[in-house]
């Protein structure tokens, strides 16, 4: 009878390690994730093809691929608490491994994201000779994305409202990155990573090149507001008269960041998402506390959708690579538009109303 396999109840029931899968990932850059490889003895040849593998077209941008680093680590951190053969992996311990995953209670498309890693890896060593197989294959069940964006998101009200106490009461520079987030309905990583010479005009449009997934850049047409929003920011922060940010903009260098610090070093994330819900709690938002700057760019998504512009034009707008991924923003807005509870409750007032003098006292 063959060995049972690494944590068998007497069953035969898999159990998996208790290895922690939140928080700090285990590799954060290439270095790293080389580190973490040589911890587990693999030899210098699966090195040098994770190597190539990280510099494959899909993972071209710098963040992309510090993604599939930190997504890969925590495989590997895993593997060597489970004192894996990483080479010759079991798909059982693949399947252990996304078990794990669920129950360390992240989110289906964090998992998705870290299973999907995990088998592109495989897939470029097993092509290269340096793996037997991918145990994260043909055949593995997967975590099935939400129907519905969990997002919580704005109405059209009250992300005007945000907007206009941010115009009133914030500094020039937060009105202006709250203009663009929510005119473009970019990811937050656009926003933090774009610079001055990526504003500019096209065809009698304003425009703004933001840096997207993929190492990629999009045009976006700036509307009016969010071009005047941009205009007054950059004014205060030359401390010059009034600018014209898409005719170059006097004393900041084209690769400076559009969006900076006093000490002129770009804003990050982390600030972003602390100053939407600030300015969101500041602004009388209910929900403030559960924003985030996916928020802005999920309104837009669901702003447009319920507008009645058409799928493949948000599609577009939003860069989506499948309809899919759209059609989830729809979904939660309709489940909510259509949900028949304000008539429930209307009947169930009524009702209350006609039978209170029965318990009055």
């Amino acid at each position: 009878m063959a060995d049972a396999p690494p944590d068998a109840e007497p069953g035969g029931a898999l159990v998996a390690a208790d290895v922690p899968l939140t928080g700090r990932a285990p590799a954060r850059t290439a270095h790293e994730l080389a580190d973490l490889m040589r911890a587990l003895a693999l030899p210098e040849t699966v090195l040098a093809r994770t190597a190539a593998w990280l510099s494959g077209e899909r993972r071209a941008s710098p963040r992309t691929q510090a993604g599939y680093v930190r997504d890969l680590s925590w495989w590997l951190a895993y593997a060597a608490a489970r004192g894996l053969d990483v080479a010759a992996a079991d798909p059982a311990e693949a399947d252990l491994y996304a078990a794990a995953l669920r129950d360390a209670g992240l989110a289906p498309a964090t998992r998705a994201r870290r299973l999907s890693a995990a088998s592109s890896w495989y897939a470029y060593l097993t092509r290269t000779g340096a793996a037997r197989r991918n145990p994260f294959g043909a055949g593995m069940e997967r975590p099935s994305p939400a129907r519905a964006s969990a997002t919580r998101g704005l109405s059209e009200d009250e992300l005007g409202r945000l907007l206009a106490y941010a115009s009133v009461w914030e500094t020039p520079r937060t009105f202006a990155l709250l203009a663009v987030m929510i005119a473009t309905g970019c990811r937050v990583s656009s926003v933090t990573g774009t610079t001055i010479g990526s504003i500019g005009h096209d065809s009698g449009h304003t425009v703004i090149d933001l840096p997207v997934k993929g190492g990629h850049t999009k045009r976006f047409v700036l509307p009016p507001f969010a071009a005047a929003a941009l205009n007054r920011y950059l004014a205060d922060r030359t401390q010059a008269g009034p600018v014209d940010v898409a005719g170059g903009v006097l004393g900041l260098a084209p690769d400076a960041p559009l969006f900076a610090t006093r000490t002129g070093r770009p804003i990050d994330q982390p600030y972003v998402f602390r100053l939407i819900r600030r300015v969101a709690k500041a602004a009388g938002i209910a929900h403030a506390g559960v924003l985030s700057p996916h928020s802005l760019r999920h309104s837009v998504a669901t702003l447009l959708l319920g507008g009645g512009h058409p799928l493949h034009i948000v599609q577009d707008f939003l860069g989506h690579a499948d309809p899919r991924t759209t059609r989830r923003y729809d979904a939660g807005r309709e489940s909510l538009d259509r949900s028949p509870a304000y008539v429930l409750g209307q009947t169930l007032a009524a009702s209350v109303t006609r039978h209170a003098h029965t318990y009055a006292p």
